[in-house]
């Protein structure tokens, strides 16, 4: 007999108002396997198991397929993963609801526009297939924040270096009174919501990214209503901007996802006003080595990342990028390392890599996790090698 709080299949999708036709779909399918079996075939289900059928549950309503829910979630009960899971599944909701909202009023005007005119007006049915063509980019913005999300919060938890890279950033760029600043590739704000203090009273800031969905994620963490804060949908090959418009323009983490670094590097050359600055940052070879040497000692086929981005602009090659534009450069480096005594977000760092982890990890998922917790059961140290290299114009 089972202990108590198991559940058997039909008392689980009972209390979860669901069939257990359902319950038994998703485990054939991996997305939601029982915590026991007995010998005799009966699955148990226990109380941690609604939360990731929560999970399930409310990806499906949103939209989500099965096997980007089986990719999405994981079978841990550590609580400040779930905390970050419900967080972000409350900003996709947002995100969901705002795009109902544009649809009704677009919907609307087509409907007015018709009875008033009695002829379709094109643009606005084009307005309507675009917005209905939003769910795609919304699901990739959920997972493109989760990734984002689980690599900042083990760099929050376990990073030596006391000021933290945000604020270390932040001191690079050197903000001052009336300045005129450019964030290419913001992402979701973190450089200025974890350094709302530092910032001047009489500045200009334009947040850009080339995809809405981070767009709007900024703005809602950085509050549209703040008047230094503009945002802006950019391309950094293109800065829709004329000559001499910046007294500084920021790229964190964002110049190694470029197609051409060298026309970004000119663009912001352009935009740079005289004596202007350009902060980007990157990493070295070395940063974080010792996660895919983890990784690869589990499983051999891992490949954390399909491409070296260290390769593209990194702290070994990035100076040959920017001295043809720049009159001086400088590398700055970041002192840090990082020291995890816990498994749990080790584990959720390797899953929101971009590389083939989710193919052999998630069907062994349990033994992974025992395999990480063994490593950082003495503390597993990691290298971190990363810094900015600041131009001026």
């Amino acid at each position: 007999m089972p202990k108590d709080g198991y559940y058997t299949s039909g008392e689980f999708a009972g209390m979860a108002n669901v069939s257990v036709r359902t319950i038994r779909f998703y485990d054939k399918k991996n997305i939601l396997k029982p915590s026991r079996v007995s010998e005799s075939g009966i699955r148990y289900y226990t109380d941690s198991d609604f939360a990731r059928l929560q999970q399930i549950l409310l990806l499906k309503y949103l939209g989500f397929s099965l096997d980007d829910i089986r990719e999405m979630t994981i079978n841990d009960m550590d609580w400040h993963y779930m905390l970050n899971s419900l967080k972000l599944q409350q900003k996709l909701i947002q995100d969901k609801i705002e795009q109902l909202q544009l649809m009704e009023h677009a919907v609307q005007d087509t409907a007015a526009a018709l009875e008033n005119e009695h002829e379709i007006d094109w643009s606005q049915m084009l307005e309507l297939i675009r917005l209905t063509g939003m769910e795609k980019s919304l699901k990739s913005q959920y997972q493109n924040a989760s990734n984002i999300s689980a690599r900042i919060r083990l760099h929050s938890l376990y990073s030596q270096n006391p000021q933290g890279w945000f604020p270390w950033v932040m001191e690079q760029c050197g903000l001052h009174d009336g300045m005129k600043v450019l964030e290419l590739g913001s992402g979701n704000g973190n450089l200025w919501t974890e350094n709302r203090d530092r910032i001047p009273e009489d500045i200009e800031i334009v947040i850009s990214d080339i995809s809405e969905g981070m767009l709007r994620d900024a703005r809602r963490e950085i509050g549209g209503d703040d008047g230094r804060f503009r945002f802006e949908i950019v391309d950094a090959h293109k800065i829709p901007f004329p000559e001499d418009s910046f007294d500084l323009v920021i790229a964190n983490h964002m110049l190694f996802y470029c197609d051409d670094i060298s026309q970004v590097c000119r663009e912001v050359r352009r935009v740079l006003r005289e004596s202007g600055v350009f902060v980007c940052s990157t990493y070295s070879s070395r940063h974080m080595k010792e996660i895919s040497e983890l990784v690869q000692g589990f499983d051999s086929r891992v490949t954390l990342s399909a491409d070296k981005l260290y390769e593209k602009f990194g702290l070994e090659n990035g100076r040959t990028y920017l001295e043809p534009y720049f009159r001086e450069v400088e590398m700055r480096l970041y002192e840090d390392r990082l020291l995890v005594d816990r498994p749990e977000p080790l584990v959720e760092y390797v899953l929101s890599c971009h590389g083939n982890q989710n193919q052999y990890l998630l069907e062994r998922f349990k033994d992974f996790r025992n395999y990480v917790e063994q490593k950082t059961s003495r503390v597993f140290s990691i290298t971190k090698e990363a810094g900015v290299f600041v131009g001026i114009v």
